[in-house]
């Protein structure tokens, strides 16, 4: 890449996302005691106090059918309109899947989310992994690439159709013929339509990053791992003349000292549900090494990365309030504008996290935006 490491920097503050626990069984796969359950009550009380302490976004899960620890589950988009009703400030995610939603009809149910919430709906469209989904529900589970080829149009769909009048489309996977949708989106000022994430990590995932989504977020990985797939991303979307915002996965343990951080890891890895996260990673061969360049999420995960399934561990939360925020200030210079975090007790840990941890960074972000006065440093442009 041909930009310095001060172009990758935002002048924008960072934001903090959550994973909405929607589905039982808590953010690792283990059998440690997790304060966290996936009812509505507990998650509309999540939603309030994560709103409260500074956090700006929630992504819902979804999961439909029973596996790996995730014995139930509440549907994403519906989970995420209650949560958008019970908050005032909070954005939430809906994760949702083509081929198991068609994109004009999911396009209206978030645009009347979006309407009833003043402008706080977003998707993540997931390409999927979960083959049983597919196949048990008699639907085509297509070849890696053909399903982010899928996700291509399907994102251009949800757009067009947010974004257009008598909009047309013709593709491989999606037609659309003289379609208008009203009302439209709400308005917000410098939001034309609902914000669009996507995930990923193979080269299929990352093309669809750079040239079609408004974020994209990876899975936990360090510094390294960060900054090539930033690289990546970046410059396919440079190649098709857009920007892209970039969200990385971290699960958070913050405690009085690093000692009983490293203490908690150890006490949720070495209580893991071995037969679970077996599964899990089985399952996942379709989404990882079943890539051609081996380049797929989880391609390289450990037993110990996947008790956390989206590699939360690797992003390294882990420590005092102090080490985590200075660790995330880091992770900003490398060009990550959020963070979504997990939590082992949910509720207790967003209020500390947003209480000891979010102050922090913002001081930090201070002394980093004088230092880059100072050195007349170009940077990344605000917004996108």
């Amino acid at each position: 890449m041909s930009d310095s490491p001060t172009s990758r920097i935002s002048r924008e503050p960072l934001k903090f996302a959550y994973w909405v626990p929607n589905v039982s069984g808590g953010l690792v796969v283990s059998n440690i005691e997790q304060r966290t359950s996936w009812d509505y009550d507990y998650n509309v009380k999540l939603a309030q106090t994560a709103e409260r302490v500074g956090f700006e976004y929630a992504l819902s899960q979804v999961r439909y059918l029973s596996s790996y620890g995730a014995a139930q589950q509440h549907e994403s988009t519906s989970i995420s309109l209650a949560l958008l009703l019970a908050t005032e400030k909070l954005k939430v995610i809906a994760a949702v899947h083509p081929g198991l939603w068609e994109p004009a009809v999911l396009a209206k149910f978030i645009l009347t989310a979006d309407q009833f919430s003043k402008g706080r709906a977003a998707v993540n469209v997931v390409s999927g992994w979960f083959k049983d989904e597919y196949t048990k529900l008699g639907l085509p589970w297509l070849e890696h690439d053909e399903r982010y080829r899928r996700s291509a149009e399907f994102i251009e769909v949800l757009r067009g159709l947010w974004t257009q009048e008598n909009f047309e489309f013709a593709g491989d996977f999606y037609r659309v013929n003289d379609f208008s949708l009203r009302p439209g989106p709400y308005s917000v000022e410098g939001r034309p339509h609902p914000e669009i994430f996507q995930g990923g990590n193979s080269t299929a995932a990352r093309f669809n990053g750079g040239a079609h989504s408004d974020w994209y977020f990876s899975n936990g990985k360090d510094f390294d791992g960060f900054t090539e797939q930033y690289d990546d991303v970046t410059s396919v979307a440079a190649e098709h003349g857009r920007t892209v915002r970039f969200g990385l996965n971290g699960f958070a343990i913050v405690r009085d000292s690093e000692a009983e951080a490293r203490e908690q890891l150890r006490e949720i890895i070495a209580q893991a549900d071995e037969a679970s996260v077996e599964g899990f990673r089985k399952s996942v061969q379709q989404a990882g090494p079943a890539t051609a360049d081996k380049k797929g999420m989880w391609a390289d995960s450990t037993f110990e990365d996947l008790v956390q399934y989206n590699d939360g561990f690797r992003t390294q939360l882990i420590g005092d309030p102090e080490q985590v925020a200075r660790r995330i200030i880091e992770y900003k210079k490398r060009g990550v504008d959020l963070f979504l975090l997990g939590f082992l007790h949910f509720i207790e840990e967003v209020e500390r996290f947003g209480t000891d941890v979010i102050p922090i960074v913002r001081e930090l972000e201070a002394e980093l935006d004088a230092e880059l006065d100072r050195t007349g440093e170009g940077l990344r442009p605000a917004s996108v």
